[in-house]
């Protein structure tokens, strides 16, 4: 959703227009090419005539007017019409891989943005939590200051977390909000603030590697190929037949006032053969300049996959050693819950535990959700 509302997105239709248009530019080079044009000239006697011959009606005149028309049409281009094709056409391919490049940076945004929303939905639901348990601890002092055990001291301490607790789920509830506001803009659709995000399943951790770059890069490839291809076809003859038609003012009465020609010619420009060379060199500095560029990209995912698999393995690690951690915690908590109501604990230490309790619990939900961001980071990275 994302992709398609993104406003990068109308610049594919608008390469695929550019190729297109392009290619039927370079087809009609095969239409016979016309052209025409018109003079008028005025010069000094070419010929010194007579008197003699003026009387008998050889004249000649100082000025012409004229006009011609002019047809051509190519038999054999060498493979110049064919080659500039899948130029135009290898350039697209070179154009949309970058955008697909461009585009592909979306993923990660939107991606941040949903498991932001996933680790607030824990971290409130583990708040609720804690009000779940303040709320308990509340009803148990109120008991004991009715049996003379406790004091309103006791239950302001416990009122106290409970109004902290509250105040933290209502920055939690305000991030949210901002979160999904910014995902709306994103995929350009209302989100409302109780719509509930699905967690994604966990995956497996894949070597593949199909990221946009790499085929960019061999885009580029294969447009230098054309390009090496197109100097070859340069240095090809050309051959195309012509016709002309000419009408122009009488110079002298033997003439006709217009004539028609026509024929066959070769063309040969040799100048390529004298920037062949640097133009070749031109082409291999290029291909070592992606080929630089495809190893650095490839350095760099590298570097990214193993910090993101050391993050993967100290978080599994870290999600068995809390489920530990929360298990002591609570029994930790039960055992000061019934002091204080023995009245050998205070309700301060008591509620040091519970809240001890909640941020164990909190940070299990923590790094379950970062698991699942690392796991979708590292597809995200290789594209698999």
């Amino acid at each position: 959703m994302a992709h398609d509302n993104y406003p990068a997105v109308k610049q594919y239709r608008l390469i695929q227009q550019t190729r297109d248009y392009t290619l039927q530019n370079i087809v009609k080079g095969w239409l016979p090419q016309v052209s025409a044009n018109a003079g008028g000239y005025a010069f000094t006697d070419m010929f010194d005539v007579s008197n003699q011959m003026k009387a008998i009606g050889v004249d000649m005149k100082n000025y012409i007017l004229n006009g011609s028309v002019t047809i051509s049409q190519n038999i054999y281009d060498g493979g110049q019409v064919a080659a500039n094709k899948r130029v135009v056409e290898a350039q697209s391919v070179v154009q949309n891989n970058q955008l697909n490049v461009s585009m592909y940076e979306i993923n990660e945004r939107v991606e941040q943005l949903y498991f932001g929303i996933l680790l607030l939905d824990e971290q409130i639901t583990q708040m609720k939590l804690l009000q779940e348990d303040l709320s308990i601890s509340n009803n148990t002092v109120s008991s004991m200051m009715n049996g003379g055990i406790a004091n309103q001291s006791d239950l302001d301490a416990v009122r106290v977390e409970q109004v902290k607790s509250q105040q933290q789920q209502g920055s939690l509830v305000a991030s949210r909000k901002t979160y999904l506001r910014m995902l709306s803009v994103f995929i350009d659709k209302q989100l409302n603030e109780n719509i509930q995000l699905k967690k994604p399943s966990m995956i497996e951790v894949s070597e593949v590697n199909n990221r946009p770059e790499l085929n960019y890069y061999t885009a580029q490839g294969k447009l230098l190929d054309e390009q090496r291809k197109q100097l070859d076809v340069r240095l090809r003859p050309t051959l195309s037949a012509f016709g002309m038609g000419m009408y122009h003012t009488k110079v002298m009465d033997m003439m006709k006032n217009g004539m028609l020609l026509g024929g066959v010619s070769i063309s040969w420009n040799i100048g390529a053969f004298y920037t062949r060379k640097n133009d070749i060199k031109k082409l291999e500095l290029q291909q070592e300049q992606i080929e630089s560029q495809r190893e650095t990209f490839l350095f760099n995912n590298r570097l990214q996959r193993e910090t993101s698999n050391g993050q993967i393995d100290n978080l599994r690690s870290q999600i068995v050693q809390d489920d530990e951690i929360v298990n002591l915690r609570q029994s930790i908590r039960s055992k000061s819950e019934k002091k204080v109501k023995l009245g050998t604990e205070s309700v301060n230490e008591m509620l040091r535990e519970i809240n001890a309790v909640s941020q164990a619990r909190q940070q299990k939900a923590l790094h379950e959700i970062e698991l699942l961001k690392e796991l979708y980071s590292m597809k995200n990275i290789n594209n698999y």
